[in-house]
């Protein structure tokens, strides 16, 4: 009976002989490739000769034009291999531009400098969680979240080339913290930070109150606002179909993505009020431009030459106004929140809530933008029944 192969990536048993110039050990590697192939190593004592050939054998990699991640590649070139996946899936349209941008950066910033030389083997549970609590101390739970994703990302792709045997992030200890709910604006807040918009020089020459009242009449992510087109609108009667979403792709400048989820993709009805405000804003640009107002075309929000504006530069030019306002945390989400919260209080069901905003998870919508009221009479009611135990 044929003796069975070596395991992939092992060696059989080390043998030594006594040379001119010292000792030399040898033994057989069964390489990645499935051929085994004979390595030897040279020392001055049988104990370095055997020593150089062990770290040979550890640092063994692949031939030359393997691209799959291996127990001993560097975490460095394995995390290239990730991010040249993510890339394909940005290709098909599975993923975003910004996040591959937004791992990219926390990467390289964050994570090699910790563990970039690291082997593949080596990502162990106890190190991949001091990389993740590193960066919570340091930093925020949230820029922890994203390092913690980037390495299950990488350890994940490198499960199924064969490298793992599991993935150790799922191991590593949850994110701890109370969580702070965001603030939505009650209506007088809102009434006021409107005033104060029209009122400030600055924020009309910006053309910043028309857009805040897209934001708080339509629950629109700040990029589905910059990306709507007046071909978008049916002002007659009164609706908004998805424009996609302004980004800003690094080498590439201002683009339009086709969203966070399929639900991103909805129309929705606008309210009386906002409607009058857009058909005023359609004169005005119009006038401005030199065109009739149906030969109008491009953004409802553009930059100064009719294009598509900046969303970064609108995001600081919005901060500046908010901190001259009294606002300070108040951002284009805070609309998004202060919407879910109003169509909340109005009686609508979560599930229309969620469709209002373009949420393919009921729960994101609940937990992350619907600020938590006073809990309903009927439970007090309820409770009035415990009265019958006082003594």
């Amino acid at each position: 009976m044929p003796r069975p192969p070596l395991p992939l990536g092992t060696h059989g048993k080390i043998r030594t002989y006594r040379t001119s110039t010292g000792w030399r050990a040898t033994t057989k590697f069964r390489d990645f490739d499935g051929v085994t192939r004979p390595v030897e190593r040279w020392g001055k004592t049988k104990a370095a000769a055997v020593r150089a050939l062990q770290e040979a054998l550890r640092d063994r990699t692949p031939p030359s034009g393997s691209d799959g991640i291996t127990p001993h590649m560097r975490f460095r070139e394995a995390a290239e291999l990730w991010l040249e996946e993510f890339q394909r899936a940005i290709d098909a349209g599975r993923r975003s531009p910004t996040s591959k941008e937004t791992y990219e950066n926390r990467l390289r910033g964050l994570v090699l400098p910790a563990i970039g030389e690291l082997r593949v083997r080596e990502l162990t549970v106890p190190r991949l969680g001091q990389v993740v609590a590193a960066a919570q101390d340091k930093h925020s739970a949230a820029t922890a979240k994203t390092v913690r994703t980037i390495l299950s990302g990488v350890c994940g792709l490198a499960v199924r080339h064969g490298a793992l045997a599991s993935n150790p992030v799922r191991d590593v200890a949850p994110l701890e913290g109370r969580r702070t709910r965001a603030r939505a604006l009650i209506p007088e807040e809102l009434a006021d930070l409107l005033a104060k918009l029209d009122s400030d020089e600055e924020a009309v020459r910006h053309d910043l109150p028309d857009l805040a009242r897209w934001y708080a009449g339509t629950g629109e992510r700040t990029g589905e606002g910059l990306a709507v087109h007046w071909h978008h609108l049916d002002l007659n009667a009164g609706t908004v179909d998805w424009g996609g979403s302004l980004i800003r792709v690094k080498g590439q400048g201002q683009r339009i993505n086709h969203g966070k989820t399929d639900v991103s993709e909805r129309a929705l009805p606008l309210s009386a009020w906002l409607v009058d405000v857009l058909r005023e804003r359609r004169a005005r640009l119009a006038e401005r431009f030199g065109v009739d107002q149906a030969d109008l075309r491009g953004p409802v929000f553009p930059n100064s030459l009719g294009g598509l504006r900046d969303k970064h530069n609108t995001l600081a030019r919005w901060r500046e106004f908010r901190d001259r306002a009294g606002y300070p945390w108040v951002t284009f989400r805070t609309f998004r929140r202060s919407v879910a919260t109003i169509l909340d209080e109005a009686g609508l069901s979560a599930r229309q809530i969620a469709d209002q905003l373009g949420h393919s998870k009921v729960s994101t919508t609940q937990d992350v933008y619907m600020a938590r009221k006073v809990t309903s009479r009927k439970a007090a009611d309820a409770l009035e029944a415990v009265k019958g135990f006082r003594s």
